[in-house]
């Protein structure tokens, strides 16, 4: 069994990048598991927080979700042509302390996803993650694409996909993660 934290990175109710990991989940198969993140509580990174509080709760049961899957899915929106702040910022704090960042990030394979009401996808946002992941030392996951460009007309309001071949790619992007998360273990 391959397990799969997603983690989305809007906050949003109606977030498409939260559907879309939902929809994900029905299309795993027996052979997968995947379990979806937010980063809801998690605060403003802050240096004088982290030292007088230390870690906050939301940042450390995220990271214990971390260690306990095989594999780290990014569902990304892209805003303004980037990262959300708010995905960077509880990336941030997962990398703390620097320590920690071996652990929860060194060699974990990555794989980043995202939609956006946007003609384009989430490219730009995608492509803007790969020098962070690289930095965290991360085995992202290049060999599939899925970039859901106009979400607002593929994802319906009951947060559905009803489109057959975006559900056919979203499964085998899954398992195509799921196959280099399987590989990787047993080059380990």
């Amino acid at each position: 069994m391959v397990k799969i934290l997603g983690i989305s990175g809007s906050l949003r109710a109606q977030s498409y990048n939260t559907a879309l990991l939902k929809v994900a989940q029905t299309l795993t198969g027996d052979d997968v598991e995947l379990e979806i993140a937010t980063l809801h509580g998690i605060p403003l990174y802050d240096g004088d927080l982290e030292q007088r509080a230390g870690i906050p709760a939301a940042v450390t049961a995220l990271k214990e979700r971390i260690l306990v899957n095989d594999g780290l899915l990014l569902s990304t929106p892209e805003y303004n042509n980037g990262i959300p702040g708010v995905f960077k910022n509880a990336i941030d704090w997962l990398s703390r302390p620097g320590s920690d960042i071996p652990k929860i990030f060194g060699d974990r394979p990555v794989a980043v996803m995202g939609a956006s009401p946007g003609g384009f996808g989430t490219i730009l946002s995608q492509n803007a993650w790969l020098p962070v992941l690289k930095t965290l030392g991360t085995r992202h996951w290049s060999g599939g694409k899925l970039m859901l460009s106009r979400a607002h007309q593929m994802i319906g309001e009951d947060g559905n996909i009803g489109d057959e071949a975006t559900r056919k790619l979203l499964s085998g992007f899954l398992q195509g993660f799921a196959g280099f998360i399987e590989n990787n273990r047993q080059s380990n």
